[in-house]
């Protein structure tokens, strides 16, 4: 199971690429924003920080073995600026796994543009990587992002009460996930 993406992705609005050093002060504008990072899995990030970032994790272009994960930048095709990206973590090969993220510029919340990223990111996941099952896990406080899940045709399958220990404090943790199947019958 491999991926090597064809880029850029186009979809209506949308190219969805790999992240490059001309990307970083999109990417700051609101990886930066303690609002946006305040239910994922890091902290806002300083320009040096995204710079080594893009340089290791968030540039990869394939996936080529389980553990990896790879980030695609949305630029919005309107005015060519980096508007979020999605990663899609290739979980385990055996069980053709992986789970999905994502974060946005608050700017562009409710014009569907998550929706449509993460969805031309779950065709990658089921189409081309070949994957069977694909989850959303998220703090629980986070409901805009349990929206988006079930928007994609997630189902909530779990809900962890104080599960976790995040950022400083316990949290709730929700997953989400979708099957290869279900993802095929809502795309026709």
């Amino acid at each position: 199971m491999q991926l090597r993406p064809a880029y850029p992705i186009a979809t209506a609005r949308l190219l969805l690429r790999p992240l490059t050093s001309q990307d970083i002060p999109d990417l700051l504008a609101y990886r930066s924003d303690p609002q946006v990072c305040r239910y994922l899995p890091f902290e806002p990030m300083t320009r040096e920080v995204l710079a080594a970032r893009v340089a290791g994790d968030l540039g990869r272009s394939e996936l080529s073995a389980e553990g990896q994960a790879m980030t695609l930048g949305a630029e919005r095709v309107s005015d060519g600026r980096v508007i979020g990206d999605v990663v899609l973590f290739f979980h385990s090969e055996r069980h053709a796994g992986g789970e999905i993220g994502y974060a946005f510029h608050p700017d562009v919340a409710g014009q569907g543009f998550a929706s449509e990223a993460c969805a031309a990111v779950l065709d990658l996941a089921y189409e081309e990587l070949g994957l069977h099952r694909v989850v959303a896990n998220m703090d629980a406080r986070n409901h805009a992002s349990g929206r988006l899940a079930e928007r994609l045709g997630m189902r909530q399958e779990a809900h962890h009460v104080s599960s976790e220990m995040f950022k400083g404090e316990w949290a709730d943790l929700l997953v989400y996930a979708l099957l290869d199947h279900e993802w095929r019958a809502r795309r026709v």
